[in-house]
C-alpha cells in the first residue's frame, strides 16, 4: 500500500478516535501500538515502542517543562500575580483604555512568570473584568484585551508550549526561548497601539473616569515590593540562558525556587499553596508528557511507512516558491486550531513539518515562532478556541459566546500582522539567539 494511503488510514482512525471521546494521549498510544506491531514487525515493534516512549521521557531537554508549570502554579495559588496588577495600575494614569492596557502590560509580565495562556486568561479575566464593567468598558474593550493579553503566555518566555515545541521539533530548547521574546514583545506593541487608537476614535467603548492621584514615592515603593522581585525572577529564567550562564533546565529550577521564596516572603508559609501547586503541576506534567510520548512514537511510524520521506520529495518538488508551501502548511495549523487542541497539533503536523522545513532551508528557530504564534492565534479563533471558553466564564452573564468570538477578531488581526513581520524580517526571531551565541 502506498504511504499517503496509509497515513489518511491513520487519521482517520485519530478523528474516530476523537470522536469516541478518547482522549488525546491514550488515542494517540493506541494508534502507536497498533502501528508498531504492524509496520515493525510483530513483537519486536511494540518492544522497540517501549524503547522510544523510555527515550522520549528521558530526555534532559524537557526537564525545564514541569518546572515553568509549577512556576506559573505557585504564582497563580499564592496571589503574587495580583499584587503585581495591583502595582502596575498606579503607573498607568490617566491614558486612554488604561484598564484593557493593563490587561496587555499584565498580561506580558505574567507570561514570563506562568508560561500559560489559559492561567493568564483566567487570571486577567478574574481580576480585572469586573473591574472593567463597573467602568462602563463595552465587551469589545474588556473581552478582548483579556483573550489577547492571555495568548502572550504562549510567545513570552518561559513558554511551556515553546519549550513542548521545540523538544519535539529537536532544536534547541534555550535558543527558542530567547527566539521568541521579540515576537512576543511585538504582539503587545501591536494590542497597545491599538488599544489607545480605538479609544481615542471611540471613547465610549473605554470611558475615562477619575483616578486618584498617586504620589511617586507610594508608586516607587509598589514597584519594589511587588514589580522588582518579580523582574528577579525573569532574569533568572531568561536572563541566565542568555548571558549563557545556566541551561534552561537550570534557569528554570532556580525560578521555582524563586517563586516559592517570593511566596514565602509576601504569604508565609501555607502548605495548602505547596500542596495545590504541585497536585496541579503533576497532573498538568503527566498529560504533556504522554502527549511527547506518543509524538515520539508517531514521529517514528511516519519514518517507517515512508511518509517523511514522500513528504520532503512532495513539497521539494512542488511547482510553487518555497514561501508558498510555508504559508500552507501555516493555513493548515490555523484551521486546525479552531477545533483542536494546540499540544495536539505539535504531535500531529511537527513530525510531518520539521523534515520539510529543513529540506526547505528554512531555520527551525524562525518557522517555530510562526508555529508558536500561530498556535496562539488558534486557541482564541472560533468557534472552539479553548481560552474564548476560559474567558467566556469569567465574563459577566449577560456577554454571549458570540460577544466574545467578535471581541477576539481585531487582536487575532494583530496577530496577523505579527506574522507577516516574521515572514518579510526573520531577523526579528534569528536576531536575539544569533547574539546570544
Amino acid at each position: 500500500m502506498e504511504w499517503w494511503l496509509i497515513l489518511i488510514v491513520i487519521f482517520c482512525c485519530m478523528v474516530f478516535l476523537f470522536l469516541l471521546g478518547v482522549p488525546v494521549a491514550f488515542a494517540f498510544l493506541l494508534i502507536n501500538i497498533v502501528g508498531f506491531y504492524i509496520f515493525g514487525g510483530g513483537e519486536a515493534g511494540v518492544r522497540q515502542l517501549i524503547l522510544s516512549l523510555y527515550a522520549s521521557v528521558t530526555k534532559f531537554t524537557i526537564l525545564p517543562l514541569p518546572l515553568f508549570i509549577l512556576m506559573g502554579e505557585v504564582m497563580f495559588q499564592s496571589g503574587i500575580a495580583r499584587n503585581m496588577m495591583d502595582a502596575l495600575d498606579k503607573w498607568l494614569g490617566r491614558l486612554p483604555g488604561r484598564l484593557s492596557l493593563l490587561a496587555v502590560v499584565g498580561g506580558s509580565l505574567f507570561g514570563t512568570l506562568s508560561g500559560s495562556s489559559m492561567a493568564g486568561a483566567a487570571m486577567l479575566g478574574s481580576v480585572l473584568v469586573p473591574e472593567m464593567e463597573k467602568r462602563g468598558y463595552k465587551s469589545q474593550m474588556s473581552i478582548g484585551p483579556i483573550l489577547g493579553s492571555g495568548g502572550l503566555a504562549i510567545m513570552i518566555p518561559p513558554s511551556i508550549l515553546g519549550v513542548l515545541l521545540a523538544a519535539v521539533g529537536l532544536f534547541s530548547v534555550g535558543d527558542f526561548l530567547i527566539a521568541i521574546i521579540i515576537p512576543g514583545l511585538l504582539m503587545a506593541l501591536c494590542y497597545g497601539s491599538y488599544i489607545i487608537l480605538r479609544s481615542l476614535i471611540q471613547p465610549h467603548l473605554a470611558p475615562t473616569y477619575d483616578v486618584a492621584h498617586v504620589s511617586l514615592k507610594e508608586k516607587l515603593s509598589l514597584t519594589l515590593k511587588y514589580i522588582l522581585p518579580l523582574a528577579a525572577i525573569v532574569f533568572l529564567v531568561v536572563g541566565l540562558i542568555f548571558l549563557g550562564v545556566a541551561t534552561p533546565s537550570e534557569s528554570a529550577a532556580l525560578g521555582a525556587v524563586g517563586c516559592f521564596v517570593l511566596a514565602f516572603i509576601y504569604r508565609g508559609f501555607k502548605w495548602e499553596i505547596v500542596r495545590k501547586s504541585l497536585t496541579q503541576t503533576i497532573s498538568i506534567s503527566a498529560m504533556m508528557l504522554m502527549i511527547f510520548c506518543g509524538s515520539g512514537a508517531f514521529s517514528q511510524i511516519m519514518a517507517l511507512i515512508g511518509a517523511t520521506q514522500g513528504l520532503v520529495e512532495m513539497a521539494a518538488n512542488l511547482p510553487l516558491p518555497p514561501y508558498y508551501v510555508l504559508i500552507a502548511m501555516l493555513i493548515v495549523l490555523l484551521i486546525m486550531g479552531t477545533f483542536m487542541e494546540s499540544m495536539t497539533i505539535i504531535m500531529i503536523t511537527l513530525p510531518i513539518y520539521m523534515p520539510i522545513i529543513k529540506a526547505l532551508g528554512f531555520s527551525p528557530l524562525w518557522f517555530g515562532a510562526i508555529m508558536l504564534l500561530s498556535l496562539e492565534m488558534g486557541i482564541t479563533t472560533p468557534p472552539f478556541g479553548l481560552v474564548l471558553f476560559v474567558v467566556k466564564g469569567v465574563a459577566p452573564k449577560y456577554v454571549t459566546m458570540m460577544d466574545v468570538y467578535k471581541a477576539g477578531i481585531p487582536f487575532l488581526l494583530c496577530d496577523l500582522v505579527v506574522i507577516i513581520l516574521l515572514l518579510a524580517f526573520p531577523a526579528l526571531a534569528l536576531w536575539l539567539p544569533g547574539l546570544m551565541n
